[in-house]
């Protein structure tokens, strides 16, 4: 099978004619091509009524324990689907965006800053997207009897349409996030106690919060035969909604990646690689050849959904872990292996110049510093310049935020477990992978979010304040 630097010589080769077309051409077969392809296939069917229902959900505080965050407060359609932050201010905050601010809102006290970048959601409903969350805490598993991999365990529910429904249930359960505390609310009290699925649980509240709002209830029963009545509305099936919403608001498949690809699998689109640039060519080049930016960022979404250190800046509270409870060993939480610690998700390249600040802990406030990051991992973690760092400002949070940075001993660990040796490249270089980035991964139907933002929502709550 071709590989993909190959393919880009193709690039090459249709654009700039002196280039041996005819040998490059031999290389080529119609399956080849597929690799690169994100198809319909890939995405579930659509569903008109569940997707509206889940914008609403979506944008709707209702399902925060204290009524003042939604969804969108961390993955906001103004902000790339994330935050803008390095580190989002959950339950309690005010305003969105970069614009956030720590300050106490309805006499609720943030303690910490929610501890790993608000991920963005372009694209989660593709099938590939079989495990979710930096650490992959939410994954697809067939021999499990609800068949996720979940942090409620057996507890889960039945009745989730997806790994992407799944991942719903969860920021609703976490008090820093959308609960609030144990005292401040019936919600925020029962995940404190880790009272996710009985019948005065988290989902349930939720659920029952739902259903007492008429018009929330007319809109399930619409959108799912099972609901007859207001009665038989779960939090299930506002997961399933929101899920159905994301999946189908944030398909981003229409790239100059894409249209030089071509849709039938045979050959890329010569018509289209004529205004391809030859940055963008020299970028799509580097990252699939010198670069090897493919040996992780694979595939048509450009991720091979394993999980790899890179010695990635941590920055902020951290999980809990390490002899200071200010590190994250990322992938060792769900797997138990010290073999996975500080690896973290491949991401997902689509729309990237719109998703940062990047890294799993929001270290690096531009692409081009993440991508230099990985010519060097060891040495710019040692580097690390903590004024990129974009945190909402409180002096006593600030005061902790590079705590682990400051200790040698684990800067040290970090380091050594990257998988990625030093590989240099020019500044001309980094620019052109900066260019394919930008301009080749970015589907502009994805760039101007706006209609996705509710005018109004069920609950009466105000959608931005």
């Amino acid at each position: 099978m071709i590989t993909a630097h190959h393919f880009f010589r193709l690039f090459f080769a249709s654009r700039f004619p002196a280039v041996a077309l005819t040998a490059l051409l031999s290389l080529f077969s119609i399956q080849s091509f597929a690799q690169f392809q994100a198809t319909d296939s890939m995405f579930p069917p659509r569903n008109a009524k569940q997707e509206q229902l889940g914008n609403f959900l979506f944008y709707d505080k209702i399902l925060s324990g204290n009524q003042n965050i939604a969804c969108a407060s961390c993955h906001h359609a103004f902000s790339g689907l994330g935050d803008g932050l390095a580190l989002s201010v959950g339950a309690g905050g005010t305003g969105f965006g970069v614009a956030r601010e720590t300050g106490s809102k309805m006499g609720q006290v943030i303690s910490e800053r929610v501890p790993r970048n608000a991920p963005h959601t372009f694209n989660l409903g593709a099938n590939i997207f079989t495990d979710l969350f930096h650490d992959g805490r939410v994954a697809i598993d067939s021999s499990l009897p609800n068949g996720f991999v979940n942090p409620a365990g057996e507890s889960l529910p039945s009745g989730l349409s997806s790994q992407l429904a799944v991942q719903a249930m969860f920021p609703v359960q976490s008090g820093t996030e959308m609960a609030g505390k144990a005292g401040e609310n019936s919600i925020g009290s029962a995940a404190a106690a880790g009272n996710l699925a009985g019948a005065d649980g988290v989902w349930a509240l939720l659920a029952d919060r739902l259903r007492a709002n008429t018009e929330y209830a007319a809109l399930f029963i619409d959108a799912f035969d099972h609901i007859n009545t207001a009665a038989d509305i779960s939090y299930v099936d506002a997961a399933n909604a929101i899920a159905a919403f994301e999946a189908a608001a944030w398909r981003c498949t229409d790239t100059p990646f894409d249209r030089a690809v071509g849709s039938d699998g045979a050959q890329p689109n010569s018509n289209y690689l004529d205004s391809v640039s030859p940055k963008v060519l020299r970028g799509a080049d580097l990252f699939y050849g010198k670069a090897d930016c493919v040996s992780c960022h694979a595939g048509p979404f450009q991720t091979d959904m394993k999980y790899h250190s890179i010695a990635m800046v941590q920055i902020g509270p951290g999980k809990g872990d390490g002899f200071n409870g200010r590190d994250d060993f990322g992938r060792e939480r769900v797997t138990g292996e010290t073999s996975d610690r500080y690896k973290f998700r491949t991401p997902s390249l689509r729309q990237v110049a719109f998703t940062g600040p990047w890294g799993h802990a929001g270290a690096y406030d531009t692409l081009e510093a993440v991508i230099r990051h990985h010519l060097d991992p060891a040495q710019n973690l040692a580097n690390y310049d903590t004024s990129q760092a974009k945190l909402a400002f409180r002096a006593d949070l600030n005061a902790e935020d590079f705590a682990l940075l400051a200790d040698e001993a684990s800067r040290t660990a970090i380091a050594a477990s990257s998988e990625l040796n030093a590989n240099p490249l020019t500044d001309a270089e980094v620019s052109d992978i900066v260019e394919f980035l930008t301009v080749g991964l970015t589907d502009m139907s994805c760039v101007d979010l706006r209609r996705d933002v509710p005018k109004s929502l069920p609950s009466g709550l105000p959608v931005a304040d």
